[in-house]
């Protein structure tokens, strides 16, 4: 069992971040200790590395709860958290997408930095260029 300081710093989140997180519903009601404080087990400790991880991913805190609600029902949701995690896994494939083209384009300028008067229509060509398309 892990106090809360020993969680923020294990995850590197704030602790005021995991209070949140379980009064908005993301994380399960932490089970208290004798004395009044939360006491973290390997249960809500999975639930921080899931949560966290799809908040580094860019899921909304609303896409979350919505996922977490549909976990806690009785039913069986596995089908729709399964599409809020591939619309998510799509989100962040395009968001790839554009990094990797924005890559393309600085490596392009540093490659030809010397040369520094570029023509715009040449500089547009190799921003849509996709280098897997080479």
């Amino acid at each position: 069992m892990m106090n809360i300081a020993q969680v923020s710093e294990k995850f590197d989140i704030t602790k005021e971040t995991l209070r949140y997180w379980e009064r908005s519903g993301l994380l399960p009601t932490i089970p208290r200790n004798e004395s009044g404080y939360r006491d973290y087990g390997e249960y809500e400790l999975n639930w921080i590395f899931f949560i966290q991880a799809m908040r580094k991913a860019g899921v909304s805190i609303e896409a979350l709860v919505e996922f977490v609600e549909l976990y806690r029902l009785k039913t069986d949701t596995r089908a729709a958290q399964k599409q809020l995690l591939v619309e998510q896994r799509d989100k962040l494939e395009q968001q790839k997408r554009e990094i990797e083209k924005t890559l393309n384009y600085l490596n392009y300028k540093l490659d030809n930095f010397e040369n520094h008067v570029l023509n715009y229509e040449i500089e547009k060509l190799h921003y849509k260029i996709d280098k897997k398309d080479q």
